[in-house]
């Protein structure tokens, strides 16, 4: 039944789920010794970073992580005071708002330092960094060969009060492919640099787990860890068996419109798809202005009225279209585009799959202006 008496594009958004993925990759980490970061970027990877947040550190975070300046400062005028590390921001952007909301940020170079020593300076206050080493993803964070004269920086200024040094980190590049070779490369690479910064005089803490490593490889979680993807339910590494986790976001519409076509009636734009025999379609008002995309025209299914049907013809900008066959489909009835997958409906992954990408890009690629977005609370199983 639909809970609300028609919606043209909804994601449902489990809150119970959120909760249940958090306390078991927060158990993960406690087992190690290791305390939790939820990483809520990117509005949350589509779910609302405010409605995540809140939900995650009821359920065993201690740590946010987001990467933009605006993105955490959004989550600073909510309310929500837990230590938050923000990590990404250009050469142009005033950092001096985050240093003033208490917020963690982190360093790649000396210049990095620098400006953030200055702007802490200036507010009267002691800024808290994260040094970030570069491992071998090759993207952000320091070479290894600027290391020392980054930990040598960091040391001086946190004896002259503007800078403490709360943690050094890196990002693994491969961790969802359990056995990796560069896994063990970047742990290696990574616990040189800790020593480094040791014997820089500094005592930080160390954090290097995204949730593939949570899930897979304790030995890394160190004194915290950064699971993302799988807050969400959406798993990096299925192939390693199952881990418990519930996909959070929901997809849906409902039926606008019915109508039995005859056979040999072509169905959208280019009529890539014609009918064999007579047959009812039930019109969804939702497109690729919305988050289906077109590449998964005669290739997505959704469910409707108690089954998976097929989607046939074009997806549209606003619509597409379902067979229904002989089935009694009524205009208003609930459409799951995709969902936890336990009704045997789509799910984000399916359409990660079958597009060639993944599931991250689908979720955080779902929030759009025609699109609500609905928080409910369903108790997970256990």
């Amino acid at each position: 039944m639909n809970d609300q008496s028609t919606y043209r594009a909804d994601l449902r958004i489990d809150v119970g789920a959120i909760r249940h993925n958090v306390a078991v990759l927060a158990g993960h980490a406690r087992r190690s010794g290791a305390r939790t970061m939820a990483i809520v970027k990117s509005d949350g990877y589509g779910h609302g970073a405010l409605t995540v947040a809140r939900a995650a550190l009821d359920s065993g975070a201690e740590w946010l992580g987001v990467a933009s300046i605006a993105e955490a400062l959004q989550l600073r005028r909510a309310g929500i005071d837990a230590p938050l590390l923000c990590w990404l921001y250009s050469q142009d952007e005033d950092i001096t708002p985050v240093i003033g909301a208490d917020v963690d940020v982190s360093a790649s170079t000396v210049a990095d330092l620098h400006r953030i020593a200055t702007a802490a300076s200036g507010l009267g206050r002691t800024a808290r960094v994260h040094l970030k080493i570069d491992t071998g993803l090759n993207r952000s964070g320091c070479p290894a060969e600027q290391w020392p004269d980054l930990v040598d920086s960091a040391a001086r200024a946190q004896t002259e009060g503007n800078v403490e040094v709360v943690a050094v980190w890196s990002h693994l590049a491969c961790a969802d492919e359990p056995g990796h070779p560069s896994i063990d490369m970047q742990a290696d690479r990574f616990e040189r640099a800790y020593e480094q910064a040791k014997q820089a005089g500094l005592r930080p803490l160390r954090h290097l787990a995204n949730s593939a490593a949570v899930l897979t490889r304790p030995d890394l979680h160190f004194d915290l860890v950064r699971p993302g993807i799988a807050v969400y339910g959406l798993d990096p590494v299925p192939q390693a068996g199952d881990h418990g986790l519930r996909p959070a976001m929901t997809f849906r519409s409902s039926v606008t419109l019915t109508k039995r076509i005859a056979a040999g009636e072509g169905v959208s734009y280019g009529h890539s798809w014609t009918a064999e025999q007579p047959a009812t379609l039930a019109l969804v008002p939702v497109g690729y202005a919305d988050g289906v995309p077109r590449a998964l025209s005669g290739r997505m299914w959704v469910w409707l009225a108690g089954k998976r049907r097929p989607v046939v013809g074009r997806v549209c900008m606003d619509q597409l279209m379902v067979l229904c066959g002989d089935d009694a489909v009524s205009d208003g009835d609930e459409v799951v585009l995709f969902g936890p997958g336990d009704r045997t409906e789509p799910t984000a992954a399916e359409w990660a799959d079958t597009l060639g990408t993944i599931h991250y890009e689908i979720v955080t690629g779902m929030y759009r202006p025609r699109v609500s977005r609905t928080v409910v609370e369903t108790e997970a199983e256990s």
